[in-house]
């Protein structure tokens, strides 16, 4: 787990190392461990080291194979390294490191562009031919791992973030219109490639893109999994589908168990959380360390789940730490917070996990999460009102239960220049969930909730706040197998039980059942949710400063009917109005963008 950069030349200039020496600088809290530079010719790369697998130097990166004449560099982790090299040693390969960042380098030379169907994991990569010149990026399956890229005449730019990125400079930081439009629809999801940046956009998930010396691009998108009911599966029943979840769910947890150093586990004593812990003490990991936070109440409202954690870490013998933040640290903790995001993101639980991050980093340098389970299993409330709907009327519904507002609301929030002239947030939702290889209309709700929001916001989000304390955070409902399984299953077993059938029953093999049949909790920040006083006056300063009044992005008379009634303006998704458009202009303020 690392963080790379880099510049590609097309103009027979040579890259500027002082640019790439600036965004692997900024990348520095994400591979506290190590720093290297390779340039040749149009390409220069950089990388920041956090050691998990082999922790000598020989594994330090940019990694060259002088022999087949390539260069890498890789962020993430290929859990299947071990059977990887192996394969290739059969294959006449030799190795000089037990490192998965070489496995990569062999696989590329042995089989091209297609090296990455034979990679299990969460992988961002880099790779550079020294002989045609041609760079090859690469992004895993789910989009866990970023790569966020910058274009401009003559050269290409690229970084595992957004403000690595804005180190380098030269980059265009006016707004993207349709990406605001995302941002203020969609609970500030912006699908791939765009970001809030007009000059900055992002690799999409699952695809390969060859970049060749001359400036030109081709992408290929090498998986997507069918979201219909298959042949296989055709005589499977409730219980197989039990049996068959539980199977690929133990698989995914010990492909995470890989690495050099100890691995501890975020638990916030939900079901997906508690399930993860119950199958690592199943593989027989001992001295096992959990690790939970929790937040002063406000305004009624409980601000941590500790009586669940505290049930699972006792029922495991685990060794469980435990995280109380008052209020008043709240807003000081967000600073930091929003420093740590490659984009804006509204969730108020991503302060919660950098300061979980931050505690927990100081015990283990890598933790499995449970992030994924409600997307892929079908968890969320609104999932059943997808269930009946008619095909042709799928995404008009999908938008009335999930967007935070309709389209022609904006009008009366943004600023005439800042509203594009049609609707491209429920375009873009139509165009996804009518794509063939999705059988109904949950199926294609489901399809878009796990590949579009899931990698552009809670995936993202906990990548950002990890990664900014050194933290390597796996998680194995996002095993791309068990995807391609959930995809298969029935909606009608996901949808039971109030949603995520099929995974309660597996989880009732191995958990206390008032672990997995107490009602679904969330992770609260009460302090922002209700926009608690130091929450509330951080927000009134950010639209105060003078950056936002000459940016002009909303309205000045709902900004100020948002800062007359701060908890009185809520989503249709019950979000808080001002958090989410504070958000974006606090972020925008942090990263220097005026």
């Amino acid at each position: 787990m690392c963080g790379l950069s880099g510049e590609v030349r097309f103009d027979g200039e040579r890259p500027d190392l002082a640019a790439v020496e600036r965004m692997t600088d900024r990348l520095a809290a994400r591979g506290p461990d190590g720093r290297g530079l390779w340039s040749s010719g149009a390409v220069a790369l950089g990388h920041r080291r956090l050691k998990i697998i082999d922790l000598s130097d020989r594994a330090a990166q940019p990694m060259t194979d002088a022999e087949a004449g390539l260069t890498c560099v890789f962020n993430g982790c290929v859990y299947n390294y071990r059977e990887l090299a192996e394969e290739l040693r059969r294959r006449g390969h030799r190795f000089e490191t037990t490192s998965d960042t070489e496995v990569v380098l062999r696989a590329y030379r042995q089989w091209g562009t297609g090296f990455v169907r034979h990679l299990v994991g969460m992988f961002a990569v880099a790779l550079v031919e020294h002989t045609t010149g041609r760079v090859v990026l690469a992004r895993d399956r789910l989009g866990i791992k970023p790569l966020y890229l910058a274009a401009r005449p003559g050269r290409l730019r690229f970084a595992s973030t957004l403000p690595a990125l804005l180190a380098a400079g030269g980059v265009d930081t006016s707004l993207d219109p349709v990406a605001l439009h995302h941002y203020m629809s969609w609970q500030s999801t912006v699908p791939a490639p765009r970001t809030v940046l007009a000059g900055v956009r992002k690799l999409p998930p699952a695809t390969v893109r060859v970049v060749e010396p001359d400036g030109t691009q081709h992408d290929h998108l090498y998986w997507q999994p069918s979201y219909t009911r298959r042949a296989e599966f055709a005589d499977m029943g409730a219980e197989d589908w039990r049996d068959a979840v539980l199977g690929a769910l133990r698989t995914a947890v010990r492909r995470r168990m890989v690495g050099d150093v100890p691995v501890g586990v975020l638990l916030s004593g939900g079901l997906d959380s508690s399930l993860i812990v119950a199958l690592l003490a199943g593989e027989g990991q001992t001295d096992l360390r959990t690790f939970s936070v929790g937040f002063e109440s406000e305004a009624g409202e409980e601000g941590d789940e500790f009586p669940y954690s505290n049930r699972v870490a006792r029922s495991f013998d685990t060794d469980h730490h435990q995280l109380i933040v008052p209020s008043d640290r709240v807003s000081t903790a967000l600073d930091g917070a929003v420093a740590a995001m490659s984009e804006p993101m509204t969730s108020h639980d991503a302060v919660a996990f950098h300061l979980l991050s931050e505690q927990v980093s100081k015990e283990v340098s890598v933790v499995q999460s449970g992030q994924g389970a409600d997307e892929v299993f079908a968890g969320y409330h609104w999932y059943p009102a997808m269930a009946d709907v008619p095909r042709e009327a799928e995404p008009d519904r999908y938008a009335e239960v999930y967007f935070d507002r309709p389209h022609a609301e904006l009008a009366r929030i943004l600023q005439p220049d800042m509203l594009p002239g049609f609707d491209p947030s429920t375009e873009y939702v139509r165009t996804h969930m009518s794509a063939p290889g999705a059988e109904t209309a949950l199926d294609a709700a489901l399809r878009t909730e796990t590949h579009v929001m899931l990698v552009d916001d809670p995936v993202k989000r906990v990548d950002n706040m990890t990664m900014d304390w050194g933290l390597e955070a796996r998680e194995p409902f996002l095993d791309h197998e068990l995807v391609e399984l959930a995809a298969a299953c029935p909606p009608e077993l996901k949808l039971a039980q109030g949603g995520k059938g099929v995974l309660k029953d597996a989880a009732r093999t191995l958990l206390p059942r008032d672990v997995v049949d107490r009602p679904k909790g969330y992770f609260p920040v009460p302090a922002i949710r209700h926009m608690a006083g130091p929450v509330r006056q951080r927000v009134r300063d950010a639209f105060a400063a003078p950056a936002a009044r000459g940016r002009g992005v909303f309205r000045d008379e709902y900004i100020a009917s948002l800062l007359e009634a701060p908890d009185g303006h809520r989503t249709n998704r019950g979000a808080n109005a001002l958090w989410q458009v504070a958000l974006l202009e606090t972020w925008l303020q942090t990263h220097g963008i005026h």
